[in-house]
């Protein structure tokens, strides 16, 4: 059974900065891409950012030049980095996996909350 594990959510003062990561374990392979999705109070779920198996990365408009998403292949793992936060940013973030198969692994989600 296929488990995605976040971490690094909580909260952060508008200008500051946030890492989140998602391990997964289980058996799982050939993974298309990872990414990362939020969805803000009364909003629908949104893409954050992805990056495929060969590393090209795909960013919603409003986190480009502030948020970096990267990978590990040998642990599996997907970090967020999140810089220069904003109170619009304030969202339950959640990783995505996609295998080769399309088939689509979510993570429980973890809370990001951007306030003075």
């Amino acid at each position: 059974q296929v488990q995605l594990v976040e971490s690094g959510g909580g909260s952060a003062q508008p200008g500051g900065s946030l890492r989140l990561s998602c391990a997964a374990s289980g058996s799982i392979f050939s993974i298309l891409s990872m990414g990362w999705h939020r969805r803000a109070p009364g909003k629908e779920r949104e893409l954050v950012a992805s990056i495929t198996s060969g590393g090209s990365t795909n960013y919603a408009d409003s986190v480009k030049g502030r948020f970096t998403v990267s990978r590990d292949n040998a642990k599996i793992t997907v970090y967020l980095q999140m810089n220069s936060l904003k109170a619009e940013d304030t969202a339950v973030y959640y990783c995505r996996i996609v295998t080769q198969q399309l088939k689509i692994y979510w993570g429980q989600g973890t809370q990001v909350t951007v306030s003075s």
